[in-house]
């Protein structure tokens, strides 16, 4: 049987294949559009997953879009109604838009689908509901038999949290929070106070929340959450107003904490990472009671996590700490494009009745996450030849050899490898790599490769072998979702007056002995890198480790600030050419940058569009 599920049309639109219950293909579509968080339906996404199971459209056996979006009308004009007279200009401008297309989407997804097989049957076109695609993602795919299933997000059609219990092929949802009262959108408030993106600069108050104090932890709980002992809760939604309003939080708001919302121009103070802390230690604090509660109330020993709250990597850390479940996995593509694999799991498992099969091996069942489009060699050379590249190709152990021997010498490398990540984490794949040991290469990374804000801190990648002789974690963590502190005796010894820096001005500070993956806490968003799933990359780092003594890279995703990921040869060289990367490796293809076309050099200021 195969199923392909779909997400899109409001954000990070996705396709994904399922085959006989095996994972075949999964691609986020802005890989392939070069736009950022592409919400169009997702052509090209699902064009590669067909060509990975060598079949058209009209030969699969079910589709299924992650969502319900009658239900989410529902949920939309109850709240109008419940807010009214309030945010009537809002409603205004949303109406026409839903009954114009949202309100038809099966509709409008089937007509997407007759464009590439005209004769597409619609009754193969199937729904699932938001969160039961988010649960489905992550249950299907992890090594468990059985586990409860927490999914945490802004808003499906109405539940914003739900408590799943999967069991073999079987997967119930017992319990849901529903809109307004949402942990994603609470932590998208302050996002969006604190001048970030909404929906994009989540995970950059996470990387501020280090360089401040939770100073308003309290605050936000007298005011804004009424957070019981299970870790339910209610938002006070006369501070905010994103269920009738065009922003976030309102004058109420701003007046609680005392300063207005940051543009985003401004510079960032102590007073907003005080703020992302605060957050931070809230988010913690309720995840923290809802996993005691949901251990107590079900008796399940192991817990799978999705939505876009589990992309939250240092409250994983702190749940994994914490020892509340045996077992725990969380679906790498945690967010909406994750929802494209959850719909399509589910209609092999639930509508279509399938048996599930555990990974006989033990471990989960995402391949690595590898799930995107690869290129053979020839490929990779006829993309760079167009280009005007110029490049060496070397055999295995020559490619291996030259891009260590590299890293050791300082410098930063592009390294295209393999099937694409599937998800928002570069796993070596699509991955700029550097030497953690330096000091100067955070700063290098952010401001002259990725072109972004120099607070933001870098993860490392870390041979699965060594992670307990570096880091205060034991076990695997080979999607980037859990956060652990550098082992005491890597760490440097800092002077009374580096102890009293506050702030940003902790951000020059070597804190271990590789400065350039230790965030200002001590601690790291680590990847465990496992032969088995990527052969080529734990090779790199053996090699490294050979060379200089460290098993540890610095791993960022290949793009620059306001761009995807890159996903060809073609993009990776255009990347390679707009920044200050060094090195590119792509296939085995190796390009230095002191031999290039001076005349191919691009301002990415000019070729791409940047927020």
């Amino acid at each position: 049987m195969r199923v392909l599920g779909i997400s899109g049309l409001y954000h990070d639109s996705a396709a994904a294949l399922v085959v006989d219950g095996t994972i075949a293909a999964a691609a986020q579509e802005e890989r392939f559009t070069r736009k950022k968080h592409d919400a169009d339906f997702p052509h090209r996404a699902v064009e590669y997953c067909l060509s990975v199971a060598g079949c058209g459209l009209d030969e699969l056996d079910a589709v299924v879009f992650y969502d319900k979006p009658f239900i989410k009308f529902e949920r939309l004009l109850e709240t109008y109604l419940a807010f009214a007279p309030r945010g009537f200009s809002s409603f205004r401008m949303a109406m026409p838009l839903w009954l114009r297309e949202k309100l038809f989407q099966k509709h409008i997804i089937g007509k997407e689908l007759r464009k590439i097989a005209p004769g597409f049957d619609a009754e193969k076109l199937l729904f699932t509901e938001h969160h039961l695609s988010h649960a489905a993602s992550a249950f299907y795919p992890s090594p468990f038999e059985d586990a409860a299933v927490l999914t945490m997000d802004g808003v499906g059609e109405w539940a914003t949290m739900t408590l799943a219990i999967g069991k073999g092929s079987d997967l119930k949802i017992h319990k849901e929070l529903h809109f307004p009262h949402s942990l994603g959108l609470l932590y998208s408030a302050i996002t969006y106070y604190i001048g970030f993106k909404v929906n994009s600069g989540e995970y950059k108050v996470m990387g501020l929340a280090p360089y401040g104090e939770p100073r308003y932890a309290a605050l936000m709980l007298e005011k804004l959450v009424d957070l019981k002992p299970d870790g339910s809760f209610q938002l006070d939604q006369s501070y905010f107003n994103y269920a009738t309003g065009l922003t976030m939080t309102n004058e109420r708001f701003a007046a609680l904490f005392g300063q207005p919302v940051r543009a985003p121009e401004q510079l960032l103070t102590q007073f907003h990472m005080d703020m992302a802390a605060s957050i931070q230690a809230v988010t913690e604090e309720i995840v923290l009671r809802l996993a005691r509660s949901v251990r107590a109330e079900t008796g399940q020993k192991n817990l799978c996590l999705a939505g876009g709250v589990a992309l939250n990597c240092v409250a994983n850390g702190k749940l994994l700490r914490e020892g509340v479940f045996d077992g725990l996995w969380i679906q790498p593509a945690a967010g909406d494009a994750g929802g494209a694999l959850g719909a399509a799991l589910a209609g092999y498992h639930l509508f279509g009745g399938h048996p599930r099969r555990l990974n006989p091996g033990g471990g989960d069942s995402m391949l690595g996450s590898y799930l995107g489009p690869s290129f053979a060699q020839a490929e990779i050379e006829a993309e760079l030849t167009t280009a005007g590249a110029r490049f060496e190709v070397l055999g295995d152990d020559a490619l291996i050899e030259a891009t260590a021997q590299a890293l050791a010498e300082g410098k930063a490398v592009g390294w295209m490898q393999g099937r694409m990540e599937f998800g928002p984490r570069a796993l070596g794949g699509r991955s700029i790599l550097g030497d953690p040991r330096s000091p100067a290469m955070q700063k290098t990374l952010n401001l002259k490769v990725k072109y972004r804000e120099s607070f933001r801190p870098f993860a490392p990648s870390v041979l699965r072998e060594d992670v307990g002789t570096w880091f205060e974690l034991d076990t695997d963590s080979p999607y980037m979702l859990l956060v652990a502190d550098v082992r005491k005796e890597r760490r440097r010894d800092m002077t009374e007056v580096e102890k009293a820096l506050f702030g940003i001005d902790k951000l020059n500070v070597p804190r271990s002995d590789i400065p350039a993956v230790t965030h200002v806490d001590y601690s790291a968003r680590i990847q465990t890198v496992h032969e088995d799933t990527n052969p080529r990359y734990h090779a790199l780092l053996s090699r490294f480790k050979d060379l200089t003594g460290c098993p540890v890279l610095v791993n960022t995703s290949f793009n620059v600030r306001g761009e995807p990921i890159i996903c060809n040869a073609t993009d990776a060289f255009r990347c390679f050419m707009g920044s200050e990367i060094e090195v590119l490796v792509a296939g085995n293809c190796i390009l230095r940058k002191e031999v290039q076309d001076p005349g191919l050099k691009l301002d990415y200021k000019e070729a791409f569009e940047l927020d």
